[in-house]
């Protein structure tokens, strides 16, 4: 058991650092910002000084080792466009995507989950149906398209609903919507399929042949053995969903991480780019170890045979 959660451990360590190198990588190919930071017939003076004072006049290998010895020390540098701590503005930005997420995540998990459970029950049925047609349709309509349409129908032709921004609780309902739709479709889907297994095997039938009443037997004898694979999925989905708001966000402009992210692009702001990016990757490599720890204990075939 220690021997396989000490694997992963170090997987999840080699995945970072991996990470760390890519994403330090690939944000050098949109271009120098300098070129946007100085105005226009400035000399090559004053470019080479800005590139001193910003430390872009050192190797690449330099400055990969101080990002990532800084990082260590949860020092993710200063932006280059506001010149304000990186991790300031990671903080403020991640709670408006905590804040959105969460909400989102929370809503979509309660009415999948009922819903995949009651699709299961009723196998067959014009609800399951419904419901299929539903998770499937989730899954396919693109998430621009669906917010774009929420904020044409409740936002100009209703009139009732704020369509960008952050502000009230009314500034959440269609950016949460729009982000928890699919979320909500995967969970759906994933509850049934793993519902209809449960309930057609053994110890399920041998429950209803002892006059166990029907709820019982969905959530307490059925529900509560297909919530494995549910939960597996739901972590994994709510740290992609927080990494992967990005379109929901500049959709709505709503204020958070994924939206800074396609800011600092446009701006070529190196360090905001690399701390959004590790911080968002390291989220999901430990949730990802977090699965795997959870199975272990759940499973004994991973505990003793791992």
């Amino acid at each position: 058991m220690q021997r396989y959660i000490a694997g992963r451990v170090v997987q999840a360590i080699f995945c970072i650092m991996a990470v760390s190198v890519v994403i330090f990588l690939l944000s050098r190919l949109s271009g120098d910002p300098v070129d946007l930071l100085l105005e226009t017939g400035s000399t090559m003076e004053d470019k080479l000084r800005l590139r001193h004072d910003l430390g872009l006049d050192k190797s690449l290998f330099e400055q990969y080792w101080i990002f990532f010895y800084q990082a260590l020390t949860g020092n993710l540098g200063i932006s280059i466009v506001t010149r304000e701590p990186v991790t300031k503005i990671l903080f403020e930005r991640g709670l408006a995507t905590f804040q959105l997420g969460i909400v989102a995540f929370g809503v979509s998990l309660v009415i999948s989950v009922l819903a995949g459970v009651y699709s299961a029950v009723k196998r067959g049925t014009f609800f399951d149906l419904v419901f299929r047609v539903i998770a499937i349709s989730g899954q396919s309509i693109p998430v621009f398209w669906l917010g774009l349409m929420l904020m044409l129908l409740f936002g100009v032709v209703l009139g009732i609903l704020p369509t960008s921004g952050a502000g009230g609780p009314e500034h959440l309902i269609l950016p949460s919507i729009t982000l928890g739709w699919y979320m909500a479709a995967g969970i759906m889907r994933i509850t049934r399929n793993s519902m209809l297994e449960v309930l057609g095997t053994e110890y399920i039938q041998l429950a209803r042949a002892k006059g166990v009443s029907n709820f019982k037997v969905i959530w307490l004898h059925g529900f509560k053995n297909a919530a494995l694979p549910v939960m597996t999925f739901s972590v994994l989905l709510l740290v992609m969903m927080l990494g992967g708001a990005v379109v929901t966000e500049t959709v709505f402009t709503w204020p958070g991480l994924g939206r800074l992210v396609i800011q600092s692009v446009m701006w070529r702001d190196y360090p905001v780019v690399q701390g959004a990016v590790l911080l968002l990757s390291t989220l999901y490599i430990l949730a990802n170890l977090f699965v795997d720890v959870l199975y272990a204990y759940l499973n004994p075939k991973i505990r003793y045979g791992g």
